[in-house]
């Protein structure tokens, strides 16, 4: 039996995953407690308890990490009741909270059976710190929506659009308030929640639309590129927020993609070499450099661009990567 622990999670990767497994025909072992954070406490520790109760030997139990206070303890019940476990990491909080040194996180994740890492530069760093635990590369993250992006061909806007869409706070997203100043040819669409009532700026390349709804971006965006940027500056990303892309796959980059949208990326960021080289998009060093590139790209080339994501959408609603990599995960498991 394939199994898992569903969270009712506010992160939107977490529960494509846990719907992902549901359409797989995973056995859903969380006890029903409600919404809320108490709620949430007592739904993953009475789900503890059915762990005691449903396991059994030759089961298959994925986790999606972090699972705070109560990851250790699901593998050690599992391996208890002679089960494997397979950890799919969205996470990891050496980076994103540091609160865990990266020896605390290695020993942390040696309790389960087989890791999934987003990409190759997050098996590298769990390599470097001492991991032992065989891993399998997402690549990239599902998105699934009901909608669906137009199929119209897509002619370039006579000046480029590229949009974001997320949350737009000084503190995590700090290129936001510069980069207008370096787009004069280029038009900026940016959606998304943070921007402080009374506090607007006066932008002259960039239009901000507000909050929106994801599946009504994905069916409405007419925008040429999707950009997928984090930190301080408009030059690489850095900062906490921004250095994390280094390792890890953002989300945003499947649901540019799921809108059908080429994306732009960071040169340095782990997901550059996929976007590259399935020809989803481009890289830069800095937002300044944008004009010019993206003036100098053709309809025709940007026809290839295009193509390449909106076959992508398709792998992603259908959880092609999730699927993959939880079959390559299960062979190895087979094989221990």
């Amino acid at each position: 039996m394939n199994c898992y622990i569903s969270m009712h999670s506010p992160n939107t990767a977490k529960r494509h995953v846990d719907e992902l497994m549901k359409r797989m025909n995973f056995t859903d072992l969380a006890v029903e407690t409600g919404r809320g954070k108490v709620a949430i406490f007592f739904r993953k520790l009475f789900s503890m308890v059915n762990l005691l109760f449903k396991l059994k030997k030759g089961d298959v139990l994925v986790i999606q990490y972090p699972f705070k206070k109560f990851y250790v303890i699901q593998c050690q019940i599992a391996h208890v009741k002679g089960a494997k476990t397979i950890t799919l990491i969205h996470d990891l909080g050496t980076f994103r909270r540091r609160k865990l040194t990266a020896e605390q996180e290695v020993k942390r994740l040696s309790h389960t059976d087989v890791i999934i890492v987003h990409n190759q530069s997050m098996n590298d760093w769990l390599t470097k710190h001492g991991c032992k635990i065989p891993l399998v590369n997402l690549d990239i993250f599902d998105y699934l929506s009901t909608e669906e992006p137009s199929t119209e061909p897509h002619k370039l806007n006579e000046k480029p659009i590229f949009t974001f869409a997320g949350g737009i706070s000084r503190r995590k997203t700090g290129f936001l308030y510069q980069v207008d100043e370096v787009l004069d040819g280029c038009h900026f669409d940016l959606y998304g929640s943070g921007l402080i009532p009374g506090t607007e700026i006066e932008w002259k390349n960039t239009t901000y639309h507000g909050q929106i709804d994801s599946d009504e971006f994905i069916r409405t965006t007419t925008a040429d590129w999707g950009l997928v940027w984090d930190g301080d500056t408009i030059d690489g990303c850095s900062g906490i927020w921004g250095s994390y892309l280094r390792i890890n796959n953002p989300h945003k980059a499947s649901f540019c993609l799921r809108a059908g949208l080429p994306v732009i990326v960071w040169k340095e960021a782990a997901m550059a070499p996929f976007i590259i080289n399935n020809h989803l998009g481009i890289a830069v060093q800095s937002l300044s450099e944008l004009p010019k590139t993206l003036k100098n790209i053709p309809q025709e080339e940007y026809d290839g661009y295009k193509q390449a994501a909106m076959l992508m959408k398709d792998k992603l609603n259908q959880g092609f990567f999730f699927k993959k990599a939880f079959e390559k995960a299960t062979e190895i498991l087979v094989d221990q």
